[in-house]
Parts: C-alpha cells; sequence; structure tokens
C-alpha cells in the first residue's frame, strides 16, 4: 500500500528542485559575464536573489546554508562587477580582465555550492 509522501518531505523536496534551478541560473550568470552581448546575466541573477531570498525562509538544516550562500555570493559579485564597471569605459581590455577575475570567482563560488548541494551537505565561506 502506498502512502502518501510527508509533508516534510514535498518540502525538502521544492527546496532541493529551486536551489538547482538557483544554482543553474547563477551558473549562467557567471558564464554570460564574460560573453559580449549577454544581457540576460542581470535579469537572471535578480530573479535568482529575489527567489533565494523569498524561499530561504522555507528551508533549514544543511540546505537552508545554501540559501544564504547564494545570496551573500550574489551580494559580493554584484558589488565587485559594479565596482569594475568603471574599467570598461576607461579602457576595453582591463574591464574585461576585471570581469573576468570576478566572474571566476564567481563561478567557483556556484560550482563549489552545486557539489555540496548534490552531495547533501551544507556550504560555508
Amino acid at each position: 500500500m502506498n502512502h502518501p509522501p510527508e509533508n516534510d518531505q514535498l518540502q525538502d523536496d521544492s527546496t532541493h528542485t529551486i536551489s538547482w534551478v538557483s544554482y543553474i541560473l547563477h551558473l549562467i550568470v557567471a558564464v554570460s559575464a564574460v560573453i559580449p552581448g549577454a544581457q540576460m546575466g542581470p535579469a537572471l541573477l535578480v530573479v535568482a536573489l529575489v527567489t533565494d531570498a523569498v524561499k530561504k525562509g522555507d528551508t533549514a538544516g544543511w540546505e537552508a546554508t545554501h540559501f544564504s550562500y547564494r545570496i551573500r555570493t550574489v551580494i559580493w559579485a554584484a558589488l565587485l562587477y559594479l565596482i569594475t564597471a568603471p574599467l570598461w569605459l576607461l579602457m576595453f581590455f582591463p574591464g574585461w580582465l576585471a570581469w573576468v577575475a570576478v566572474s571566476i570567482w564567481f563561478l567557483y563560488r556556484i560550482v563549489l555550492g552545486m557539489v555540496r548541494l548534490n552531495g547533501q551537505r551544507p556550504v560555508t565561506d
């Protein structure tokens, strides 16, 4: 006889799926930041940030660390992108190099989070 899943299990599955979707959005942003003309990057970053902020309260335990981690990562990446943006105005190459460096850092954090999420482990700074 099949029993319906517990409400907690449904919630865990839902937040786990949201975590994966958020990580994939972040991954797209990190890669698109170094591709000229990738206008979807900032919009996806905002969508992922808002989703994480809204759903963060629905999680607990190791999975909650992923929501906080992604929020901190997005805030830091956004600040670093904004700080390095004037370099684009001064000269193309230094601005591009700065954004590549930020994107590599951002990509590293996202991949680390994805690996930890896959292993159902918490993520810390």
